[in-house]
């Protein structure tokens, strides 16, 4: 059977929101890609797979990252001193011009895609940039990484500044044949559309991205609600919709295999769209905070049974590290349960990691977890170099790991669809 093994190790997992289910020295089977359970003691039938034994090590499903933007990875770290507008028009639209440059963006993607290859991203939802070619080659880039992504050429006709606009007619038509040139071209990476946000998308240019989207059956991603200046601004440009939510609404844009990023200012009428059309939402911790745009209820729209996961959002958060995007969700949940709405209990680490596997994972079908028919994305994490004199559970060492793996954590294994990603 191809794709096919045992990892024995330190098995957690997420079983609810708020359950994880571990078993130390257990076994996790994999079937032709595909998860067949996790064991105490290996059934008989699968004792002639391959085993992995990874010792005293930890094994956790892959990680879903499901809003990052890898052009702006070169400039990771800078301008956390500005909110979200000023931020656009100082840092991010003038580094996303040089992608217009294949040899720029092939030095950039190298970067990127080598670091997503080796961090706990098993999945992820990326935004490239308008350019057709430079896109193409982030795909070609990620292809190789042996992840699995939606990667978006991003559309925008409207305020983009200098050497980031296209017309209407252009960006559509690059699109189309950005679309036919990748289709059928890659088994792990996968276009989606991408308006980037309503303030750079015209209507015209929303409704040919959603007729697009039928067409071919595609997935969407964009911004939603991240900051007052935004949320006014679209109020301003699309004076017929009822929320913000409406201004993509009204094209069909929302569902349940379209992202949204952020909704930190959801009014009630348009969570209640999101909830009902089953759209996702990626909460950005760090992001939110750099760039003070403010913090998403999650409580909320998880007690109203939303699809949520996380995104780092690379460069409005400054790193890939789903780790420390899992303890940012968790933190800042806590500061809004104290400053702003003590009615919404903090988010706890159980529920971060079910976020971060599940949540997002589940975008991409049966993915994030070990139950038996989930595609078999997994992270086998080696804290022997996190001292303690201690004696710590399954669950306590992932807790710890995830608040302290820079502190001598490292991932020793990866798998995505029941294949090993080399981490050289």
């Amino acid at each position: 059977m191809d794709n096919s093994f045992v990892l024995k190790g330190n098995v957690c997992y997420n079983t609810t929101p708020q359950e994880v289910s571990c078993t130390a020295n257990g076994y996790v089977v994999c079937v032709d890609g595909k998860s067949a359970g996790v064991f105490a003691e290996l059934p008989e039938k699968y004792a002639s797979l391959p085993l992995v034994d990874c010792g005293d090590q930890l094994i956790i499903p892959g990680m879903s990252d499901i809003h990052i933007h890898a052009p702006q990875y070169a400039f990771r770290g800078l301008g956390m001193d500005l909110e979200l507008l000023d931020w656009l028009n100082t840092h991010t639209f003038p580094e996303e011009a040089h992608y217009a440059d294949l040899e720029y963006a092939g030095r950039a993607y190298d970067i990127f895609a080598n670091d997503v290859r080796r961090s706990a991203t098993t999945r992820a939802v990326v935004f490239g940039t308008m350019h057709v070619e430079g896109t193409e080659l982030l795909m070609d880039k990620l292809e190789q990484t042996g992840v699995v992504s939606y990667v978006g050429k991003v559309n925008m006709d409207r305020n983009g500044g200098e050497n980031l606009e296209e017309t209407t007619e252009a960006s559509a038509a690059d699109t189309r044949r950005w679309l036919a040139d990748v289709e059928g071209k890659y088994e792990r990476t996968m276009p989606i559309i991408t308006p980037r946000f309503t303030p750079s998308v015209t209507d015209e240019l929303m409704t040919q991205l959603a007729d697009m989207a039928r067409e071919h059956n595609l997935p969407v991603q964009s911004h939603l609600s991240e900051n007052p200046s935004e949320c006014g601004w679209v109020k301003e440009l699309c004076p017929w919709s009822e929320c913000y939510g409406d201004a993509y609404d009204h094209f069909g844009l929302l569902g349940n295999r379209t992202v949204m990023a952020h909704c930190i200012y959801s009014d009630d009428r348009e969570v209640e769209l999101l909830r009902a059309s089953g759209t996702y939402v990626a909460h950005c911790p760090q992001s939110n905070a750099q760039l003070s745009s403010g913090i998403a209820p999650i409580r909320r729209y998880m007690d109203l049974g939303m699809n949520v996961g996380l995104g780092t959002d690379v460069a409005g958060g400054a790193n890939l590290s789903m780790l420390r995007c899992m303890s940012d969700a968790v933190a800042v949940s806590k500061l809004r349960w104290r400053l702003v709405d003590d009615s919404l209990a903090a988010l706890t680490t159980q529920e971060a990691l079910w976020l971060a596997t599940v949540g997002g994972g589940s975008f991409f079908g049966k993915v994030g977890s070990f139950e038996e028919g989930y595609e078999f994305d997994a992270l086998v994490l080696d804290d022997s170099a996190i001292a303690t004199p201690r004696d710590l559970d399954v669950w306590e060492r992932v807790e710890r790991y995830v608040y302290l793996a820079e502190e001598g954590g490292k991932i020793a294994r990866k798998y995505v669809r029941g294949c090993e990603i080399s981490l050289d």
